[in-house]
């Protein structure tokens, strides 16, 4: 069950933090000024501000495109998506990550390709969600076949039990971990609070570790936490036994997710995750 493609080359840090680069509301969304120039400007200051505070990767994502649609976007979305990740990619030297709300992994896999990211991000990556977009059903038999032929070298981060969501049925997290790389194919598995900003349980972490390291010791492929995370609280993750963070909100000025981000609150996660 050794993952496809190992991450630990990806990251200075054998702990890293992976910083949330939300976008503002993209032309076509209900909320988008329509100013590319104005868009485009605020996404490489909060780039350049995560890299000046240490971060070991940033994530691009549309979060401002609430309401997200389910999973295929429509071409503008990608287009402007793939501009802005390039911007992204000439400004700052970090891994680089995308994601394409809501789960539209295809897109992310395009996106990732066209402008040499190194990895994505997979909220559904396989079973079945309810969300308030829907039901979502994993795609990862796509998914991965699509990695295959146009980006190799990109490595799949999928979500256990997604935040904003609610697993049909009643798959445990541990199995849902276990299948998501072992059937899914994907690279290391991110698990999360019940929504954005909220806090991960900490046994959450453990039991996906533990069940992962059982399956294979050798080589367990990696957990992130995705929520919940702050200069308090990320020592107690990797402690927990995660071997990486996605933070957005913590990063933020005055702790709004929409807000800029903060270079001072950058700094501070960093230098806690690095203190053992």
């Amino acid at each position: 069950m050794a993952p496809r493609i190992s991450l630990s080359d990806r990251f200075d840090s054998d702990r890293p933090v992976i910083g949330m680069l939300h976008l503002p509301a993209l032309p076509g969304a209900p909320d988008s000024s329509g100013d590319r120039d104005a868009i485009r400007e605020r996404a490489l200051e909060d780039a350049r501000r995560l890299e000046s505070g240490g971060v070991d990767a940033i994530l691009v994502e549309n979060f401002g495109d609430a309401p997200f649609y389910p999973a295929d976007v429509p071409a503008h979305v990608v287009a402007d998506m793939t501009a802005l990740a390039s911007a992204v990619r000439r400004a700052v030297d970090v891994t680089l990550g995308i994601n394409v709300l809501r789960n539209d992994a295809d897109s992310a896999l395009s996106i990732a390709a066209a402008v040499d990211a190194d990895f994505i991000r997979v909220n559904v990556h396989v079973g079945t969600a309810a969300t308030d977009q829907g039901v979502l059903e994993g795609q990862a038999h796509d998914t991965a076949r699509l990695r295959d032929r146009i980006a190799p070298a990109v490595a799949i981060l999928a979500d256990v039990h997604v935040k904003h969501a609610t697993p049909v049925g009643t798959p445990s997290l541990e199995r849902v971990a276990r299948e998501t790389v072992d059937r899914g194919k994907a690279d290391g598995v991110i698990v999360s609070g019940s929504g954005t900003g909220s806090k991960t349980d900490r046994g959450d972490i453990e039991r996906a570790a533990t069940e992962l390291a059982a399956q294979d010791s050798h080589a367990r492929p990696p957990v992130f936490v995705g929520s919940g995370v702050t200069e308090d609280t990320v020592a107690t993750y990797f402690d927990a036994g995660a071997d990486g963070v996605i933070v957005g909100t913590a990063l933020k000025e005055d702790g709004e997710t929409t807000n800029p981000v903060s270079t001072d609150r950058v700094e501070a996660v960093v230098a806690a995750a690095r203190d053992p």
